[in-house]
Order: structure tokens, then C-alpha cells, then sequence
């Protein structure tokens, strides 16, 4: 079978990161030289990655989160009383969505509270 009908056929079987990674490793000459099995893993690693960015995307999009916010962009150095050791146990463990648990991030107009919701929302 050529590469034409089979791309076709992974796309209507909507395995898009599939055809993608199959592209790659055919203008890859190191990829030849790999056995079946691991050309055949790293697809299904390429398909396993796609789905789980395209999900990540739909679910930041349906959050409707305002700006780009990360938070590794906190600025500590400004006089707003923020832990860095609180902001980044919130961030790395999550363990407060699994929780189904609530923040309440309090302060003056200004000082980055929708910016600190955002990068945390995002990290979750």
C-alpha cells in the first residue's frame, strides 16, 4: 500500500498524530534502520502525545482562562506577601483539584490576583 491511501485512511480513522510520526520516519533515514517494533512504539508515543495535547487545548479553551499566565512568570520580588514556597506547592502537587478543594487569593486592587488564579489554573 502506498503512503497516499494510508495517510487517508489514518486521518478518517482520526489518528492525525499517527500520520504525522509516519511522515517523519519516512524522511528520516535513522528511522529505517529501526526494527518494526520500535518504529510501530514510537507512533503509537506520537498518537498517545497528540491526544493528550489536544486535550490539554480543549480543556484550557472551555476554562475561557484570561491571558497566558504561567507560574514560573510570578514576580516574587515585588512587596505582595506571596510564599514562593506556598505558590509552588500549589502548582506542583495539584493535590487541592484532586481535593476538589477551593483557593481564595485575597489582596488590594492590582497586586496580580486574576494573574495568579490564571497561572494556577493553567498548572492544574
Amino acid at each position: 500500500m502506498s503512503q497516499e491511501p494510508m495517510t487517508e485512511k489514518l486521518l478518517a480513522m482520526r489518528l492525525n498524530g499517527i500520520a504525522d510520526a509516519l511522515k517523519a520516519q519516512q524522511q528520516d533515514p535513522a528511522a529505517r534502520e529501526l526494527s518494526f517494533l520500535d518504529r510501530l512504539a514510537m507512533l503509537i508515543d506520537h498518537q498517545w502525545n497528540w491526544r493528550q495535547n489536544q486535550a490539554l487545548a480543549r480543556r484550557l479553551h472551555s476554562a475561557k482562562l484570561r491571558g497566558n499566565a504561567c507560574v514560573e512568570d510570578v514576580d516574587y520580588r515585588a512587596a505582595r506577601g506571596l510564599d514562593k514556597s506556598v505558590i509552588r506547592a500549589l502548582a506542583q502537587e495539584s493535590a487541592w483539584v484532586c481535593n476538589h478543594e477551593h483557593l481564595f487569593i485575597l489582596g488590594h486592587t492590582g497586586v496580580g490576583k486574576s494573574f495568579l488564579a490564571c497561572a494556577l489554573a493553567q498548572k492544574a
